[in-house]
């Protein structure tokens, strides 16, 4: 008996873990913001934002981060010439970023082959930036607007 109850704990540990790291293998497949900072004067910002991506080479790798205004309106995208396959997470910086230091603004960052849905920031430059839920409904086509990356270097 004691070796069945042993058995049948040790199978469900075994499902536990199974389910649990495709929950996190699917989330994975997003690149997260993880770190936003600004300096500057304003109207004038370099962000340097850090992201960790599961980036694999040209075929999946985060090819841009973002800031838009709490309206939806890109104000400045920053694109990403290659994969950071052995940099993770990595950072990158730019600028010029126009907004006001008590503008709120999102952050957030996309990936070539599944898009955005990673970990979003918001905040603004004068208080700081924390993780929080990007609304469905907002920006809904900026995947389409200009500057877009062209081809992947490495």
């Amino acid at each position: 008996m004691i070796q069945l109850k042993i058995v049948l704990f040790q199978l469900l540990l075994i499902i536990a873990c199974a389910s649990s790291d495709t929950k996190t293998i699917s989330q994975n497949r997003q690149a997260d913001v993880t770190r936003v900072t600004a300096s500057g004067s304003e109207n004038n910002y370099s962000f340097s934002v850090t992201i960790a991506s599961p980036d694999t080479g040209c075929d999946q790798y985060a090819d841009w981060w973002e800031v838009v205004s709490e309206e939806g309106e890109l104000i400045y995208r920053r694109i990403l010439l290659h994969s950071h396959v052995n940099e993770q997470p990595f950072k990158r910086s730019g600028g010029s970023v126009t907004v006001a230091k008590d503008q709120t603004v999102w952050v957030r960052a996309h990936m070539n082959n599944t898009g955005y849905g990673g970990v979003v920031m918001k905040g603004t430059v004068e208080d700081g930036f924390k993780v929080a839920d990007f609304p469905d409904t907002l920006g809904v086509n900026l995947d389409k607007v200009e500057p877009l990356p062209g081809d992947c270097n490495f």
